[in-house]
């Protein structure tokens, strides 16, 4: 059978099903809920047509007793019958002669109301009760009757009293003939045929849908009555049933039909397309005709055979395209060292997989404090008076349950008391944590044994943690198991953790179980993997752009930084200052004191030079004894500052080498360029500061020299207010803006403005100006101006876009 049958089938199975069901259900139910109620109608009916004949009994009785009790019974029997209390009165003596008749008595014989329950043959013509007539002495002188006539009227009475059909039998066994009834002609047959074939007063059902029973003759109702009622069940309601039954098979045939074709459709395609690429055709599609799941198959085979096809093609193709897919490897790879990101992941992955309401990863840091890298779900978990709680979490390493799982490096699961409230931790009901470590010395594992913290223990199976003085117990607090003992390093202490994995109060359940301590410790073992990798490639991308030996960046990362700050400077109008440094006679140190002395100097220089730079700035170790220093936000006459503070700095205090006995003298010669006087682009303006450097060698060593302005660098206007009085040095520094003319057959020359000179004339009148009054001006927007520029301080330079950690110490 295919594919497409065995659907259409169960589409029919599925739907027919429940439709047979449900119709049977409904005519069933119908038909006992009108079975029910009629039965209920019909006994109800029953009461009150006893009720009404008992009533009328009463009353005959009453007349008759009350003709009885008088001394003229004939005048009493008058008066009584024509007050309506009875149709007749009928007097006789002992004998059974009648003395007294009404006039208009109805035939004889009556149904007596108190007589025998076995009713006399023949029709009925009136019901009688009877009393004995007595004289005064006490002694019987005959009978007294009163009747009551029944006639069709009182039939119809008994019919409107009880809200059912009354047919009156014409005898008391049999049901064939009748006297009176209110059924119709049509179903009058049935209903007696219905009421012949029955015995006693149970309920029957006619083949038109009527109900019937019989009632009496019996003991207080003489009458032989029967009852019917017509069905409630709507009519043609088995055929609405029916038509609806094949109408909703029909219409399943069709829409199996159409579904099986429409399922199956897709997948004779992706057979015939995946028969068409295992012979080697890698350019097969199939069709998307939907987007449900088919539709995402077929999308996923045709970028399957895309990729494959493409893959095919990378294989022969030539080394720049193995480059470009390497690149791209590189960069996938690359995205896998977001910590935040991976510890997010395995957060959200750990509360997903056991159940848990909230969680954190926790990661040590120094001073042995455990801090929260990520959380979900602790918000409202703090305790009174600390409803936000701490930001991040913060938990020292021995206190509470967190802490001790870092110290003792055993897994915990267990209660919290409502007395008891972890120190610095939110409030749980429940709660597992478990720690992780270097993949090397990986976390604790099953936790049995007993490892002392700090004068605590940790009682294994079962018990709980209590850490030194500064601990708090755990209640209810138990370790991973019992049995064994802590992972421990070759001096037997357990293994650091880098941190703690902690789930709190599941969902569903009282408590967390082993099964969520090994699921948990499977993300733990994850989240250490993660943070190692993560670590090892921090350090290995800060081993490659810094210098080993004097811990400043190096010339790899000196061509990123210089770009991103002339970018940054061109964007927001300020001034970039650069600063080539390069130790005077250095070759000297290393042949007269040796390269291990060099290298202390080196060292010692980078140090003192980052003692006088501010946060902003960035230091760099070109090669060998060369130093670039970028000062954002600066002038010239702040970098000159700056250069004559490094002179000072250097040549004030000898470098002393252990190994030696005096103190090693040394000098730097300084050379500053300033974007964008010296330059437009990075290179240009490290060039000029490498060019100033040469003229400060030239001059005499010991001193800096400022770069001359090129005359092809175009100038630029930079919107930077300045100070009111110009500078007496001639330096070049944020002001107003300066136009570059060049005249015919000459250099460019700056016009200059608001005291800022045309160029910056080289000599002897750059070498260590003395601070002024006037140079102590800074300009109006933060930029570095004037001699208390290179004072250390804090930085003032503001950068945008992602900046690595700052190597100077800052001010």
């Amino acid at each position: 059978m295919t594919l497409r049958g065995r659907l259409t089938g169960a589409f029919l199975v599925v739907v027919l099903g429940p439709v047979l069901l449900g119709a049977f259900f409904v005519a069933s139910t119908v038909a006992a809920v009108d079975h029910s109620r009629s039965i209920e109608r019909l006994a109800v009916a029953a009461s009150t047509v006893r009720t009404s004949v008992d009533a009328l009994c009463q009353q005959l009785r009453a007349t008759a007793d009350a003709v009885a009790l008088t001394g003229e019974p004939a005048v009493a029997a008058g008066q009584l019958v024509g007050r309506g209390l009875a149709a007749a009165v009928l007097i006789t003596d002992v004998t059974g002669q009648v003395t007294y008749a009404s006039p208009g008595a109805p035939p004889m014989p009556w149904r007596d109301c108190s007589g025998p329950a076995a009713a006399s043959p023949g029709p009925v013509r009136a019901l009688a009760a009877r009393v004995d007539l007595h004289d005064r002495a006490g002694a019987l002188v005959g009978t007294v009757a009163a009747a009551q006539l029944v006639d069709p009227a009182f039939v119809a009475r008994l019919a409107a009293v009880t809200g059912v059909a009354v047919t009156l039998l014409d005898g008391g066994a049999s049901a064939a003939r009748f006297t009176h009834t209110t059924e119709s002609r049509e179903v009058r047959d049935a209903v007696l045929a219905a009421a012949n074939a029955t015995h006693g007063e149970r309920v029957t059902e006619t083949t038109d849908g009527r109900y019937v029973r019989r009632i009496g003759p019996s003991s207080g109702q003489p009458l032989p009555l029967v009852l019917s009622v017509p069905s409630e069940r709507p009519p043609g309601l088995p055929a609405t049933l029916a038509g609806a039954v094949v109408l909703a098979g029909l219409l399943a045939v069709l829409a199996a039909w159409r579904l099986a074709r429409v399922t199956t459709r897709p997948l004779v395609e992706l057979a015939g397309a995946v028969d068409r690429v295992a012979h080697g055709d890698l350019t097969a599609r199939v069709p998307v005709r939907s987007r449900d799941e088919l539709g995402r198959l077929a999308v996923a085979f045709n970028r399957m055979t895309r990729e494959t096809g493409s893959y095919v093609a990378a294989l022969t193709s030539s080394r720049d395209q193995l480059r470009g897919h390497l690149a791209v490897l590189g960069d996938t790879l690359a995205s896998t060292h977001d910590l935040q990101r991976i510890l997010r992941v395995i957060l959200h992955s750990a509360i997903a997989a056991t159940g848990a309401r909230a969680g954190a990863v926790l990661l040590v840091e120094s001073g042995g404090v455990l801090v929260a890298q990520c959380s979900e779900g602790l918000d409202g978990r703090w305790p009174a008076g600390d409803q936000d709680g701490p930001e991040p979490l913060r938990v020292p390493v021995g206190v509470g349950v967190v802490g001790a799982v870092a110290a003792t490096g055993v897994p915990q699961r267990g209660r919290v008391e409502a007395t008891e409230i972890p120190t610095g931790e939110p409030r749980c009901r429940t709660y597992v944590a478990v720690p992780f470590a270097t993949p090397g010395g990986g976390p604790a594992t099953s936790g049995g044994g007993t490892t002392a913290v700090g004068g605590g223990t940790v009682i294994p199976g079962g018990g709980t943690a209590t850490l030194g003085g500064s601990g708090t117990a755990v209640g209810g607090g138990t370790t991973a198991g019992s049995g064994g003992t802590a992972e421990a390093d070759e001096a037997g202490a357990p293994a650091a953790a880098l941190g703690v994995l902690a789930l709190y109060d599941r969902l569903g359940a009282d408590e967390f179980d082993d099964d969520d301590l090994v699921t948990l410790r499977t993300f733990a073992g994850h989240a250490a993997v993660a943070v190692d990798n993560v670590r090892v490639h921090e350090e290995a991308q800060r081993l490659s752009l810094t210098d080993p030996l004097t811990g400043l960046w190096n010339y790899r990362y000196l061509s990123e930084s210089i770009r991103r700050e002339v970018e940054r400077a061109s964007r927001f109008g300020r001034m970039l200052s650069v600063l080539a440094l390069d130790l005077d006679r250095f070759k000297d140190v290393n042949d007269t004191y040796g390269h291990a002395a060099g290298d202390t100097v080196l060292a010692e220089f980078a140090q003192r030079m980052r003692g006088e730079i501010r946060e902003v700035d960035l230091a760099f170790r070109q090669g060998g004894e060369e130093f670039v220093l970028l000062l954002p936000e600066t002038d010239a006459r702040g970098a000159a500052i700056v250069a004559e503070r490094l002179g000072a700095a250097v040549r004030e205090t000898p470098v002393v080498v252990e190994a030696y006995a005096g103190p090693i003298v040394v000098t730097v010669s300084v050379g500053i360029a300033v974007y964008p006087h010296h330059g437009t682009t990075g290179r240009e303006v490290l060039e000029a500061a490498d060019d100033a450097l040469y003229a400060a060698k030239a001059a005499g060593r010991d001193t800096y020299r400022v770069a001359e302005i090129r005359p092809d660098v175009p100038m630029c206007e930079i919107p930077v207010p300045s100070g009111a009085v110009s500078p007496p040095d001639g330096l070049p520094r944020a002001g107003r803006p300066v136009h570059a003319q060049r005249e015919p057959g000459g250099p460019a020359r700056s016009e200059s403005a608001a005291g800022v000179p045309e160029s910056d004339p080289p000599g002897p009148a750059h070498a260590r100006p003395e601070p002024t009054d006037d140079a102590a001006a800074t300009t109006g927007d933060g930029v570095r101006a004037g001699p208390d520029a290179g004072r250390p301080g804090p930085g003032g330079g503001a950068s945008s876009g992602p900046h690595p950690p700052r190597q100077s110490r800052g001010r």
